[in-house]
């Protein structure tokens, strides 16, 4: 990639994860474009769904709470763990405008192959609470993320803050529980 395309993608992602901020995954694409100082037609020769932006400009953030799951599988006990870094995912659903709706496509019918450090995650964290009798063992890791995007929807409902999350997470797991 030459310098000056380099540079363009690099605006591009900045003005996203602002605009993203701002106005959830909805945000205007040619308001993105102008706030990067580029032109639609450059916008979408980088990102040519609205889709491809968002994994862009989250892939990062995606990595983060991949990594998070190993830290905290390290520290904690299998269950704990699980339920810590589904509480740090919930969060990170609603502080970060969007997120939501790409974990919501990869867990639908969607797909999404940004989310592939989240299923690594989950696939690690799930299998280590089914083997330490945590987890019911009919649950499966996509059921997981599911449930999580559902509690997050639920939490932004009872008041957007996300203090409900926690609560929810106790509920949920005591109906996975072995």
């Amino acid at each position: 990639m030459r310098a000056d395309a380099r540079r363009n993608r690099e605006l591009l992602l900045e003005a996203a994860v602002e605009a993203f901020a701002a106005h959830g995954e909805g945000a205007s694409l040619d308001d993105i474009a102008k706030r990067a100082g580029v032109g639609s037609g450059t916008l979408y020769r980088h990102f040519p769904t609205r889709r491809a932006l968002l994994e862009a400009a989250y892939v990062d953030r995606i990595e983060s709470l991949a990594a998070r799951a190993a830290e905290l599988a390290e520290r904690l006990p299998p269950g704990e763990a699980l339920v810590e870094w589904l509480n740090e995912l919930g969060a990170g659903m609603l502080r970060i405008r969007g997120l939501r709706a790409l974990l919501g496509a990869a867990v639908g019918d969607g797909g999404t192959r940004c989310c592939d450090p989240l299923t690594s995650a989950v696939d690690r964290l799930v299998g280590a609470a089914r083997e330490a009798g945590v987890l019911r063992r009919d649950v499966e890791p996509v059921d997981v993320l599911r449930l999580a995007h559902g509690v997050a929807t639920a939490s932004e409902l009872a008041g957007g803050e996300g203090t409900q999350i926690r609560r929810y997470l106790g509920l949920l797991m005591e109906g996975l529980r072995a």
